[in-house]
């Protein structure tokens, strides 16, 4: 099975101002190298965290997705970030997977940030999304879902094998908090036997918040396979082996001790 080529885009958020993000992604993406099968953008990649959802929330057919399905087909490749959105009088932090042509799938934050009051202007969603991409399958989650490790554990079949091979975090993860962030992506790779992946935000945002970034591509093995450091704008490209995942599977198998659970 092939590798696979992602591309982590770290950088300081607009805060509350789609265009100006907007363009500057575009700006961003267009000295992206080494030709990624997929480019992670942040959380509310367009407005930063925002709590605001009248202001920050666009619709489903908004300039947000339609950057996206642009800048998936220039690139020819898979782009993917979340958006605050409003879908039938309701407001999601909700993840978007957009192909080069133009199909997309999408996630909504399953877990919502009580803490800065998510809760009370978005509603939560409700069900898991793993989508394929060069055989691989993966799993977007969104930044607060990282502290819940039940809704993202891995599963084994003989029939259908695992669950998925990357676990995928996009976020804006505090800096004061951002040892628990490194840790966290160190531990749901280790006990889920997969890749995972954290893209998260650099700056300051309109209340006063910092962003380290600290994002990161993590083996199964739990070690860091990106070169990006706190506070650095970059966008990375990595490579992933495939051949580094299925040995690791088949010569160290924890996965065959796994509880078996069912989550209500």
């Amino acid at each position: 099975m092939q590798n696979l080529t992602v591309s982590l885009v770290q950088t300081t958020l607009y805060w509350e101002e789609p265009a100006r993000n907007l363009e500057m992604f575009s700006e961003k993406l267009a000295n992206v190298e080494g030709n990624p099968d997929l480019i992670i953008l942040p959380e509310m990649f367009t407005t930063g965290f925002s709590m605001n959802p009248v202001v920050a929330a666009e619709p489903m057919a908004g300039a947000g997705l339609q950057w996206m399905k642009q800048g998936a087909a220039k690139h020819n490749c898979v782009v993917c970030g979340s958006i605050a959105v409003e879908d039938q009088g309701k407001f999601y932090n909700r993840f978007f997977w957009v192909r080069p042509d133009g199909t997309f799938e999408h996630y909504d934050k399953k877990h919502l940030f009580t803490y800065a009051g998510e809760n009370k202007d978005y509603t939560a969603g409700t069900k898991k999304l793993i989508v394929e991409l060069k055989g691989w399958k993966i799993m977007p989650l969104i930044c607060y879902d990282l502290r819940f490790p039940v809704w993202s554990r891995n599963r084994f079949s003989e029939s259908e094998g695992f669950d998925y091979d990357v676990l995928l975090y996009v976020a804006n993860w505090p800096e004061k908090r951002s040892h628990a962030w490194r840790i966290m992506l160190m531990a749901r790779a280790i006990e889920n036997q997969a890749y995972v992946i954290g893209v998260n935000r650099l700056g300051v945002d309109g209340n006063e918040i910092s962003y380290s970034g600290d994002s990161a591509v993590i083996s199964p093995r739990g070690e860091n396979l990106s070169n990006l450091m706190p506070h650095q704008e970059g966008v990375e490209t990595v490579v992933m082996p495939r051949c580094q995942l299925d040995s690791f599977r088949d010569s160290f198998r924890p996965w065959a001790d796994w509880d078996s659970f069912r989550l209500d």
